[in-house]
């Protein structure tokens, strides 16, 4: 248990301009439940709050969060301050709650298969942007894996900007995703685009990732709130760093805390480049989330010469992972080819991350792990 602050003034402190807080003030406040609470103990509190008049409910995030809602911040610490299954309480002053750094203040780890996002490892997601064949697949997904890469990517459903280029695979690509973890050991992360594909993918794939364009998506959120597989969630391209914390707040309010954030770039009056990575928001969102958060260099710049430099720059800058485009043949590519690295191009990247990742204390490669598939 922590230390707690004995008064109210010494936890919640003064206003920036100097003036004692409203303690009559109504606020939402966050109360993190202690690692060795348990279960009853805190099905106790929250009938006992309820029975206060106090509106409570328990989210499972971590060993668990106590979320009071519309009660005044002078009452906080008589109603939860000395309870023994709390271990430290805060004021939910942003509308995202429970992805807050103050619920984690270490951060949370993200596993997809046995890869851990968001401690010491910096792991590297990479494979062809649309599945596009069995064959190509599998030998795509051996390159990268001997190279470095953890994680395997590969697009199955393809939401295109127009009705005329390749869709993707569909369920049958999901079906060589699997085949090609078989083949690697590596687990798979893939782009689920509406509620109805969930059912049919969840045996076969270890991350759903949620697209730029569906960032906003509340009923897919909602639906994969539901699951216990990790939810790999992109910014839109339009988003604010707020816009996207909510929408990882979607899913962890059903229930799933098993969120990795991925900055992909935002659209700026910027034409030289597809995108403009925001790596000052990846910086902050650092600050302000205990969820790790990757990025994705191809997307954002849309040019394979840049990829390498701004991958090396999102390590530096503190994120927990990058996700790159990786092909063996961009000529014959049917999706997004012109920033696909080549395997070779692929290598220098590793090759350059490393150093970076010992000055800055991650570890890139930690040697093949054979990793169990997902069902």
């Amino acid at each position: 248990m922590i230390e707690r602050p004995s008064t109210i003034e010494e936890i919640f402190g003064t206003r920036t301009d100097g003036k004692q807080a409203d303690v009559d003030a109504r606020v939402t406040a966050v109360a993190v439940v202690a690692e060795e609470a348990t279960e009853r103990s805190v099905r106790e509190l929250v009938e006992s709050l309820r029975a206060r008049g106090v509106a409570a409910a328990v989210y499972d995030v971590g060993p668990g969060v106590v979320m009071m809602s519309d009660v005044r911040l002078h009452e906080i610490d008589e109603l939860i301050g000395s309870h023994r299954a709390i271990e430290r309480f805060f004021v939910a002053d942003t509308r995202y709650r429970l992805a807050r750094r103050e619920v984690r203040p270490a951060g949370s780890i993200t596993r997809i298969g046995g890869v851990p996002f968001g401690g010491e490892r910096f792991p590297i997601i990479a494979g062809p942007c649309a599945v596009e064949s069995r064959e190509s697949l599998i030998r795509i997904a051996s390159a990268c894996r001997e190279r470095g890469a953890s994680v395997l990517r590969g697009g199955a459903y393809k939401p295109r900007t127009s009705p005329y280029d390749f869709q993707g695979l569909g369920q049958h690509g999901v079906e060589m995703l699997a085949e090609a973890r078989e083949a690697t050991g590596m687990p798979i992360v893939t782009e689920v685009m509406e509620p109805s594909q969930i059912e049919a993918m969840y045996p076969l794939v270890d991350a759903f990732q949620v697209g730029a364009r569906n960032m906003q998506n509340f009923d897919l959120l909602r639906a994969l709130s539901d699951i216990d597989r990790p939810v790999l969630l992109k910014r839109g391209l339009a988003a604010t760093m707020e816009e996207w914390l909510l929408a990882a707040e979607y899913i962890m309010s059903g229930g799933n805390d098993q969120i990795v954030l991925c900055e992909r770039g935002i659209r700026t009056y910027n034409s030289d480049t597809r995108f403009t990575l925001d790596l000052a928001t990846v910086a902050l969102a650092k600050r302000e989330t205990h969820l790790p958060v990757i990025v994705d260099p191809s997307h954002a710049t849309g040019n394979p010469k840049l990829v390498i430099p701004m991958a090396c720059a999102a390590l530096a800058a503190g994120a927990d992972g990058v996700m790159v485009e990786v092909h063996d043949d961009i000529e014959s590519s049917l999706s997004d080819a012109d920033q696909a690295l080549s395997v070779e191009a692929f290598e220098r990247l590793v090759e350059r991350l490393i150093p970076i990742g010992v000055a800055v204390g991650r570890h890139v490669i930690e040697g093949p792990v054979r990793v169990d598939g997902a069902g």
